[in-house]
């Protein structure tokens, strides 16, 4: 899968949601797009983690600094409040235990931003009950056999996953095919991308 090298409209709206100056560790950073724009745009001071060597490469040559790390196995190497935003970004539909590694965001991150694909989308519903095969779009452009999204996740199934795991939301994004910010009703069927602030519910 090849790495974008545009800031994409989830970028952006990732970084609005973060404050200048602060520290920030950018979980599943793939090539260290995003993270080299929030230094950049927001004068932050940023770790990338990923599992992936061309990744990391691509990190390195941007001058970032990176990890290689599983995150299937948890943040145990990092201390309690040690930054002030944790980002995952794509990536928790790929994560075997979502539900730990939330956790585990609020502890290292003094706030957490999570985005995702919404599985709810009325467009992969519909694909699903016309073709009776695993929709594809260009949000999730994989085969069924070769996806790396192995959590379908909905807007909904993540607000619930917070609750439980005592987690408080605190903003909320959602985006549609264009790129572009929705509010209003359905958000559920209408967005393709969800972005969540969240923190350690008090």
């Amino acid at each position: 899968m090849g790495y974008r090298r545009r800031i994409k409209p989830d970028y952006q709206l990732i970084a609005e949601l973060i404050k200048p100056g602060t520290k920030v560790l950018d979980l599943g950073c793939g090539d260290g797009s995003m993270l080299a724009n929030l230094i950049k745009e927001k004068g932050v001071s940023g770790i990338g983690v990923d599992s992936f060597p061309d990744g990391l490469d691509h990190c390195l040559a941007k001058g970032l600094a990176v990890l290689q790390l599983d995150l299937n196995k948890g943040l145990a190497g990092f201390r309690n409040q040690s930054f002030d935003y944790v980002v995952l970004n794509m990536t928790l539909q790929s994560i075997y235990q979502p539900l730990k590694l939330l956790k585990e965001m609020v502890r290292v991150g003094k706030q957490a931003i999570v985005g995702f694909p919404n599985f709810g989308h009325w467009k992969l519903i519909f694909e699903l009950l016309t073709t009776q095969r695993m929709p594809k779009t260009k949000t999730l452009p994989y085969e069924w056999y070769d996806t790396p999204n192995i959590r379908l996740l909905t807007i909904k199934d993540f607000r619930l996953l917070c609750r439980d795991c005592g987690v408080e939301i605190i903003k909320e994004k959602y985006l549609n095919e264009a790129g572009a910010i929705i509010g209003g009703p359905l958000l559920n069927w209408r967005a393709v991308e969800g972005v969540f602030l969240v923190k350690a519910a008090e």
